[in-house]
């Protein structure tokens, strides 16, 4: 019996140009018959696919009829991401599971339905029985992206209703599925550490008393210690890391696939394949990367017109991946202002205290301010160009000790909620209206504190 043949022979090489020979299209056909080449035009201005009353993004307001770019502003349900973090933060409690519910039902929980709805989370925080050991354990892969995909697709043999997509046990797959993607993820680094890497194995419990973030800091390290400040930090990312509107790709790629009837499982690992790429999910990933190329090219990091000089060789795919690219600046639709950068990096600064690591931080913060005018010089750009939450969540991850493994891993962790929140909405209207445009119409509301509602 001949073996598997994983390798790039000369005869695939020969198919591949002819591959591409037939398969070029001209470019000018794309303006003569009016066709995106993806989720957003030239001018950054997302192409209307369908509507959502999930998340509402702000990046121009119109002033004297005039479209004018502003500072970046997000919307759950109507709730701006500014007031709703503040408020959880101010009262000194976790936003997760806060958040989950609001986007998941539209609205905020009262104290009373906050802690029915973590109770649930935490009840469903477990895997079927002998499942960590008869699948995750199973041929580890490298990459936790399709270790997590390939979890995923495998509790749909655990479902007895895995088919059924009536709305109640939709909702009842998407919050095991919030509930279970820590223990999916870690678990997985974890098999990979130990069976590809050679190092001790640890499968920790999660505790029912311990809030989302703090159980993943709990299962990831060996003595399950972490500070009040790192659990505070990883919270925060996840919240905001949630939900970014219905034109993003993975969130996309959820309503049309929710679209076709298929199953949660199939739904949810198609958007996970859409989230691994390095143009979406993998970004932070690319930033940790480029800033260790940097400092180790730099003589002085407080040098600005060394750092200038580094960047400038980025855009011309002089330095680091070679691709002309600052990885962590510009949106596709924030210009002025990412608002999950900005409060963000209100914590980065105290962390980087309690880490030690103030110098990196101090060239994170240079970066940040000099890369916009490095851009505006070199490069003929359409809006402008501001950090986004990216820049600084691969150095969070860092500083929290998380393996470069698990940074895209914790942005699923994330986007399973607006996920779940997307594929309810699509099979909620599947058929009841036709959908001409990816728009926004829910309405902006006031953030209440907890102990108010």
């Amino acid at each position: 019996m001949s073996e598997f043949n994983m390798n790039v022979t000369p005869e695939i090489e020969n198919l591949t140009e002819v591959c591409k020979e037939h398969s070029k299209i001209d470019p000018s056909l794309y303006g003569k018959y009016d066709v995106k080449r993806g989720l957003r035009d030239l001018n950054g201005k997302g192409v209307l696919a369908g509507l959502t009353q999930i998340s509402n993004i702000v990046s121009k307001k119109v002033v004297d009829g005039k479209e004018i770019p502003c500072e970046g502003e997000l919307y759950y349900r109507g709730i701006n991401i500014e007031d709703l973090t503040e408020g959880f933060l101010k009262e000194q409690r976790f936003g997760f599971e806060e958040a989950t519910y609001l986007l998941l039902f539209g609205t905020l929980p009262t104290p009373e339905e906050l802690k029915e709805f973590s109770a649930i989370l935490a009840s469903q925080r477990q895997l079927p029985t002998n499942f960590v050991r008869d699948v995750i354990m199973k041929a580890p892969s490298r990459d936790m992206m399709n270790t997590l995909s390939r979890s995923v697709l495998t509790l749909y043999s655990y479902d007895d209703n895995p088919e059924d997509i009536s709305l109640p046990n939709v909702l009842r797959q998407c919050i095991n599925l919030i509930s279970v993607f820590p223990l999916l993820s870690v678990y997985g680094y974890q098999a990979h550490k130990h069976y590809n890497l050679d190092d001790s194995l640890y499968i920790h419990n999660p505790e029912s008393n311990l809030s989302t973030a703090e159980n993943i800091l709990l299962l990831l390290r060996p003595d399950k210690v972490y500070t009040p400040l790192e659990a505070k930090i990883l919270d925060l990312a996840l919240v905001l890391h949630m939900e970014h509107g219905g034109g993003n790709n993975s969130t996309f790629t959820t309503h049309v696939v929710s679209s076709s009837g298929t199953d949660t499982y199939s739904a949810i690992a198609a958007a996970l394949g859409s989230l691994k790429g390095p143009k979406h999910g993998g970004a932070n990933i690319k930033v940790v990367s480029m800033f260790q190329d940097m400092k180790e090219q730099l003589q002085d990091w407080a040098d600005e017109d060394e750092i200038k000089e580094y960047l400038v060789k980025l855009l011309h795919k002089e330095a680091f991946d070679r691709r002309g690219l600052i990885y962590g600046m510009g949106h596709a639709v924030y210009s002025i202002s990412d608002p999950r950068a900005q409060i963000f990096k209100r914590f980065v600064k105290q962390l980087a205290a309690e880490k030690g690591r103030m110098a990196d931080y101090e060239l994170y913060a240079r970066v940040e301010r000099l890369a916009p005018e490095v851009i505006a010089q070199e490069r003929r750009i359409y809006k402008g160009v501001s950090a986004n939450v990216d820049f600084y969540s691969g150095f969070v991850y860092s500083m929290l000790g998380l393996p470069l493994e698990l940074y895209t891993p914790m942005f699923a962790i994330a986007r399973i909620v607006g996920w779940s929140a997307h594929r309810m909405e699509e099979l909620i209207n599947t058929d009841k209206i036709i959908r001409p445009a990816y728009k926004n119409v829910l309405e902006e509301q006031p953030y209440k504190p907890l102990n108010q509602r």
